[in-house]
């Protein structure tokens, strides 16, 4: 089964999430950078803080809890190092602290001597030249998982459609460099099942025909924003993660020819949608 991860840093929400079978709490303080590089998207923009990984770790008792840091930085007079944020972050509980928005193995190497084996690493590879470099990235064996964002680089390539490097084949190959490493790995968001552009289902089916291992909940599979019961959230969560691992069940169940039929399905709906 795929570790499904949740973004939030309401502990009540939390703990929902891991009682419904979430794996990983995700607390996101990624900002540097993200709105001029999003600006105009219609994407998650946080700014969780240190002490959101502090009352998360708190609250949740089974779940991981995933932190995404700032990419490789100095300090300057609006925002901290590097080095300071992630020590703050392991000192607050983090289990796992994902890297975003790199370039250079030079970047991966600071972030995984930073670390020091403190937490459990994930590398978050979502641009060109990190795919460019992803062979010496890949070099440094401190590097225990690595994930593609879907968003980030579908923009880095100049695409319109976040899941065109899944249908042009950039995954695959990328998938390609990772499994010769022996790396646990996975890629981009999904809704509850029948829901976004392109539909759930279509993209669990091609997590389970790479060999994948997680994968995010997006907002859309429940958006807190707009809900204010918690009562609500409760039966989104444990409705969707239910429908989610059913299905997950009977694609444990096919043959290759299923998930052939399924990629060409994706690539057909990807083109249509970016015309």
């Amino acid at each position: 089964m795929l570790k499904l991860m949740y973004i939030t840093n309401d502990p009540e929400v939390a703990v929902i999430a891991e009682e419904s079978g979430v794996d990983r709490i995700f607390v996101d303080l990624e900002y540097i950078g993200k709105q001029q590089r999003q600006g105009g998207m219609d994407t998650v923009q946080n700014h969780h803080t240190a002490a959101d990984v502090k009352n998360i770790r708190n609250a949740v008792k089974k779940a991981e809890v995933l932190v995404r840091v700032n990419p490789i930085h100095s300090k300057t007079d609006k925002f901290m190092g590097s080095e300071t944020e992630i020590n703050r972050v392991i000192d607050a509980g983090a289990d796992v602290i994902m890297l975003p928005y790199f370039k250079t193995k030079e970047e991966v190497d600071r972030f995984l001597e930073i670390v020091d084996e403190r937490a459990r690493t994930i590398l978050l590879f979502e641009t060109a030249e990190a795919i460019d470099n992803i062979d010496e990235i890949l070099k440094n064996d401190k590097i225990d998982e690595v994930f593609i964002g879907l968003n980030d680089l579908s923009l880095s390539y100049g695409q319109k459609f976040m899941f065109e490097p899944l249908a042009d084949g950039k995954v695959d190959a990328i998938i390609d460099s990772f499994k010769g490493k022996s790396l646990p790995y996975g890629f981009g968001g999904i809704a509850s099942l029948g829901r976004g552009m392109l539909p759930s289902e279509k993209i669990i089916a091609e997590h389970y025909r790479l060999g994948s291992t997680c994968v995010i909940l997006s907002r859309s599979f429940c958006n807190t924003n707009n809900i204010d019961d918690y009562a609500v959230i409760k039966t989104v969560f444990n409705d969707g993660v239910k429908q989610i691992r059913e299905y997950e069940k009977r694609c444990q169940e096919q043959n290759g020819e299923f998930f052939d039929k399924n990629r060409r399905v994706v690539r057909s709906i990807v083109n249509d949608i970016r015309g």
